[in-house]
């Protein structure tokens, strides 16, 4: 199975203090969702989206756009270096 690339990567927080991970494929995206405490709304959208993305239902930029909004509404988007 080929993964569903993206560009430019969404970077977001990690459990490790001073450590930052690049997001650039909506299987990426999927796992990173599934490891966050807080679910909110964006979240959900975000995790179909992904989904959808990963069945080839919508383009992976889609999956993109929604994973970057998700990681803003729960604190964990970074901007890039």
């Amino acid at each position: 199975m080929s993964l569903h690339w993206f560009n430019p990567p969404v970077y977001v927080r990690t459990d490790r203090p001073g450590l930052r991970f690049g997001v650039s494929h909506a299987e990426g995206a999927a796992e990173q969702l599934l490891r966050w405490t807080k679910r909110g709304p964006k979240w959900k959208q975000a995790i179909e989206t992904c989904m959808a993305a990963i069945e080839g239902d919508v383009p992976s930029q889609d999956a993109r756009k929604a994973f970057e909004a998700a990681a803003k509404e729960e604190s964990m988007f970074l901007p890039p270096a």
